[in-house]
């Protein structure tokens, strides 16, 4: 009688495991988890959904798994109407109750890996998924199950981390517990691409974990890479948001130093792009936001001290891009002393913008909130306007700021406004309304330029 193939261990209880837990992903009765249910484990939650899986998403938060059991989509990347569909037919459900994740056969791991307030990995969230995982692992002799980290990390976390926190509560690694690694690819505001279309890099610890997570994947998303180890994938990840760090530092770093020559960045980069091969446009800008690009790299750079590496190009954009701020606060007293005379203390400052990026409400690690603490340490008065963020939430670097509301762009907030300073160039912002205000505007995306808005009061490129 034949076994069917071995896995890397040569146990034939495993390959008969894998190959059981493989023929639930291709018949589509396999359970999916998804944990966290945020800008990545949402829009994932839903295509697992769509694809024909029962999805059970989890999160600590309970008013996302609320608003999902109330049909009702809080990522702009997810519509409602998509959502409710999933949820009617019963696809798709969520709770906080970790204990059911022993119902589930394929576990995706979608939690944030945030910085620590000395800019090192902070895992503690990957670490407590972990365990959770493992206290609610199946008996001995019940089906295998599938557990696949998708948040961004260094090489060697899904090896060195969840491996062994899976082991250590008796999870039998290769044999009824598979570990593979996704990368997430989520560009919150991008409508060109969605979850299902971004190719998905996939590995996994061993031959039968690549192949039940590319099974997996293949059955939601378009397009499977796969890659020959995890940490591969996992330095896949970090390569692709280094290549923009660096990118934006340059071009940031060019900024400053042709306008010194009293050259416009911007004219230089449209030209420049013009060029059908060997270029690619990068534009400058406030400072980097949001959940990848200024804390990923550091990742990298932490783990490669480890085997002696100094990652220079990486630390130096890093610097360049989290001074930006900085310099826009100086660029913006420099133009309110010459064009009101006075200082920022006195001086009435509108930020347009406090999400990290446009036509997206998320503010995390955005330089608009690092420019209103800087700007409240001037002793000026601070007020925002953004269409997709209503206050500002909670957050561990500016709880002063916290609460603070949206003001609308109307003439009564403009008569009361010295200067606007545009952090984030939102579609939905009124920018013929700014311009026509005559304030002062500081303007850190060209975003009055590039929409030909013309401006009463005069204008600042910073």
């Amino acid at each position: 009688m034949s076994l069917g193939p071995l896995n890397d261990t040569g146990t034939p209880g495993a390959a008969a495991s894998s190959q059981h837990l493989l023929d639930r992903i291709q018949s589509k009765k396999a359970s999916v988890a998804i944990i966290g249910l945020g800008y990545v484990g949402l829009p994932l939650a839903l295509a697992a959904a769509q694809a024909g899986y029962t999805t059970l998403g989890f999160d600590i938060d309970p008013a996302k798994p609320a608003a999902i059991a109330a049909r009702r989509s809080y990522i702009s990347s997810v519509a409602t109407e998509d959502l409710a569909v999933e949820v009617d037919a019963g696809r798709l459900t969520a709770t906080t109750d970790m204990a059911r994740l022993t119902e589930c056969d394929v576990i995706a791991i979608c939690v944030p890996t945030p910085l620590t307030a000395n800019r090192t990995p902070d895992l503690s969230f990957v670490s407590s998924t972990a365990h959770d995982i493992a206290r609610a692992l199946r008996p001995d002799g019940a089906a295998a199950q599938l557990v696949v980290l998708e948040s961004t990390t260094y090489p060697g976390t899904t090896e060195e981390v969840i491996g062994p926190i899976l082991a250590a509560h008796g999870a039998r690694l290769g044999e009824s517990v598979f570990l593979a690694y996704s990368p997430e690819r989520e560009d919150p505001g991008r409508t060109s691409h969605n979850t299902q279309t971004i190719p998905k890099v996939v590995a996994g610890v061993g031959e039968d974990a690549a192949r039940l997570a590319q099974q997996f994947y293949k059955s939601v998303v378009e397009d499977v890479v796969a890659v020959s180890s995890v940490r591969t994938a996992e330095a896949v990840k970090l390569f692709e948001n280094i290549f923009r760090s660096v990118n934006i530092a340059l071009v940031n770093e060019l900024k400053l130093t042709f306008d010194a020559m009293d050259i416009d960045i911007w004219e230089v980069v449209a030209a420049a792009s013009t060029k059908p091969f060997g270029f690619m446009p990068f534009y400058p800008g406030p400072g980097l936001g949001g959940h990848c690009i200024p804390i990923d790299p550091f990742y990298l750079t932490w783990k490669a001290r480890e085997y002696g590496q100094a990652t220079r190009f990486v630390e130096l954009a890093g610097e360049i891009n989290q001074a930006m701020p900085t310099h826009v606060l100086a660029r913006l007293e420099r133009g309110v002393d010459e064009a009101l005379g006075r200082g920022l203390s006195a001086s009435r400052v509108l930020v347009v913008g406090a999400a990290y990026k446009k036509n997206v409400s998320d503010v995390r690690e955005s330089p608009a909130l690092r420019l209103m603490a800087l700007l409240a340490e001037r002793r000026a008065t601070v007020s925002f306007h953004d269409p997709h963020v209503p206050e500002i939430p909670p957050t561990r670097e500016y709880g002063a700021l916290r609460g603070l509301a949206s003001v609308p762009l109307s003439p009564e907030t403009l008569d009361n406004t010295d200067v606007a300073v545009i952090v984030t160039d939102h579609d939905a912002v009124d920018y013929s309304a700014l311009g026509a205000s005559g304030v002062l505007i500081v303007d850190t995306r060209n975003a009055m330029r590039s929409r030909g808005v013309a401006c009463k009061g005069r204008l600042i490129l910073a």
